[in-house]
């Protein structure tokens, strides 16, 4: 099946992807600070850069989207049809990159949780990541 448009109307529309400030990151950063939660973004000096940090509790949180980090039986983590080997590498060390990211993470002593893109549009995800934060916390 070929794509639906020509190679630089896609190019320009994958362009625009960021990896910061996203629609689903921002969603839980405004949840979680309006519940009374503070923490830093994008902590350059932990492994795989987690989308929030809340070093009070020793919680790394990361916002994965759908279909990059691959979110197991979710309609939005979609395989493009065209240069399929090359998709199905590159999510594949997505996968095994976030895994690694996750171990090294513990292994220093944070507790991580990774909420998906799917999971933002509903607040009561948002709670149930509020409340394992708390869960988690030493104090």
């Amino acid at each position: 099946m070929t794509d639906v448009v020509d190679r630089e109307t896609r190019s320009r529309m994958m362009s625009r992807i960021r990896g910061k400030d996203t629609l689903p990151e921002l969603r839980v950063r405004r949840y979680l600070h309006a519940a009374g939660l503070r923490f830093r973004l994008h902590d350059r000096c932990l492994p795989g850069r987690p989308d929030l940090v809340l070093p009070a509790h020793r919680v790394a949180v990361f916002v994965h989207g759908c279909f990059w980090h691959r979110h197991p039986f979710c309609r939005y983590a979609t395989t493009p049809a065209e240069r399929r080997e090359f998709w199905l590498d590159k999510f594949a060390r997505n996968v095994v990159r976030d895994q690694r990211n996750l171990i090294l993470l513990e292994q220093t002593g944070w507790t991580t949780f990774v909420i998906w893109e799917c999971e933002t549009r509903d607040e009561l995800n948002l709670d149930a990541l509020y409340w394992r934060i708390r869960a988690a916390s030493p104090a």
